[in-house]
């Protein structure tokens, strides 16, 4: 094996395989080191018994323009699919009964999810002063705005499908930057979202349509794809123990494959692994950036796929539906994946995937997985009315499922950009900065790509 390369990346998930994909293509000398024995991280798709479905997240939105690049540059290799039309209605749970989340102004006044004050107050809402708060937090933005039943029943169980986490503990300017800077550069959300509808946008930009995406087959399909062009070769899997030295030029990558020690060295390391791994790999950094870095919360995250051959409860014609903490239930949310994609699972068959946990509800990771399924079946049994058992059940944890970006993350931003001035050649990435989602990462990975191709 070459011990000497251009480029190391640590982290072969959706960011690093993307980065070495891209540096690949240009012809740049790669190394991804893996400490699981196969790519893609989270991301992974299974087939059993009839059902495709979703270990890690299920989906993703095409919302930045390199995601659609990216589709395009493997548009010969695989088949990205847009949600069925008939799953665009999201559901949200209120006191026994799913109702749709309003999709437009006349749906938001006839809503039962909305106090008649609050629809008042988002008719309002473009005549309200911006805040002056940089470290505001989503409740409070939320309820200065829009008011508490729009807070409840649409922002709350929105943060719950999307960060799994807390409204009263996420900083608006970190999680939501669009929504953040709608009110600062326009004033208001309503103006915003009109004004910006209207500015000119590039042909590429006009195909980020913000539609729900997967691949054909399931999204282990673009992982492997990706995996295949980058080449078998710039791999190594079942590593452990990875310790990143700065030398004189470069760095020095030690690290265990298999329980065999090995030494490489690189002119440049990208990481892309979550901040609590960061700290061990990285020994050479002070203490206090290495706390600055690792102060970073995960939400605790547990997804049962329950899968029926046959199915007898409501129809399922939608996206899926969102639980708001308000309710007290011990789920997030139900997604409905045989809705949203085609050959998911057989014909009058279902597919069901319960979340559960977040930041609200830590301890249900730790409950047993007899324990995880009579929950699972109970949410099922009471909000979609079936008593029927299932053909299918499987359960997933994820311990750090989602970062959590909170006040912190300012300073680890900050730490993150001092450190990569500081020692030339480092560079931090993956979903420790620059967003959550999948168009997140592939935004951030061709843009250090692309730095790195044109140095």
């Amino acid at each position: 094996m070459k011990l000497d390369h251009d480029i190391i990346i640590v982290g072969a998930g959706l960011t690093g395989l993307t980065i070495a994909y891209y540096l690949r293509k240009a012809g740049k000398d790669v190394l991804v080191l893996e400490k699981d024995e196969q790519a893609g991280g989270v991301i992974n798709t299974l087939h059993e018994d009839g059902f495709t479905f979703e270990t890690g997240p299920n989906t993703g939105i095409i919302g930045s323009p390199e995601l659609v690049e990216l589709f395009d540059d493997l548009k010969e290799k695989i088949q990205p699919e847009t949600a069925n039309p008939k799953a665009n209605k999201r559901w949200i749970w209120k006191n026994g009964k799913w109702h749709a989340l309003p999709s437009g102004l006349l749906s938001a006044v006839f809503t039962p999810l909305f106090s008649l004050k609050d629809k008042f107050r988002i008719l309002a809402e473009p005549f309200r002063k911006p805040g002056s708060n940089p470290d505001e937090t989503v409740d409070q933005l939320v309820l200065r705005r829009m008011g508490k039943s729009y807070l409840n029943y649409a922002v709350d169980p929105f943060i719950s499908g999307i960060y799994a986490g807390d409204p009263s503990r996420l900083v608006t300017r970190y999680a939501l930057p669009k929504l953040y800077n709608l009110e600062q550069n326009y004033g208001s959300f309503i103006k915003g979202a009109i004004k910006k509808k209207k500015e000119p946008k590039s042909d590429i930009e006009k195909r980020v349509s913000r539609e729900v995406f997967s691949v054909k087959g399931g999204l282990k399909n673009l992982i492997q794809i990706l995996v295949d062009e980058i080449g078998a070769e710039n791999f190594l899997f079942n590593c452990s123990d990875i310790q990143v030295s700065p030398k004189s030029e470069g760095f020095k990558v030690n690290l265990s494959s298999k329980n065999d020690p090995l030494e490489f060295s690189a002119n440049k390391v990208i990481t892309t692994i979550d901040s609590h791994n960061l700290s061990s790999i990285l020994p050479f950094i002070s203490e206090e950036e290495r706390n600055k870095i690792s102060e970073l919360n995960y939400a605790k995250v547990v997804q049962a796929v329950v899968c029926y051959k046959k199915w007898n409860g409501i129809e399922l014609n939608a996206f899926g539906g969102l639980i708001p903490s308000k309710e007290k239930r011990n789920s997030l949310g139900i997604l409905f994946p045989g809705t949203l994609f085609e050959g998911r699972a057989p014909l009058d068959a279902a597919i069901l995937s319960i979340f559960m946990g977040g930041m609200k509800r830590p301890d249900i990771i730790e409950k047993s997985d007899q324990e995880i399924k009579k929950i699972a079946l109970s949410e099922i049994s009471e909000t979609l009315k079936t008593e029927k058992e299932p053909d299918l059940i499987k359960i997933f944890r994820y311990h750090s499922a989602i970062p959590q970006y909170e006040l912190s993350s300012g300073e680890r931003f900050n730490t993150i950009e001092s450190l990569q001035q500081q020692y030339e050649g480092l560079i931090l990435a993956g979903n420790i900065r620059d967003g959550i989602g999948m168009a997140d990462r592939v935004k951030q990975a061709k843009q250090i790509a692309l730095q790195l191709i044109n140095e």
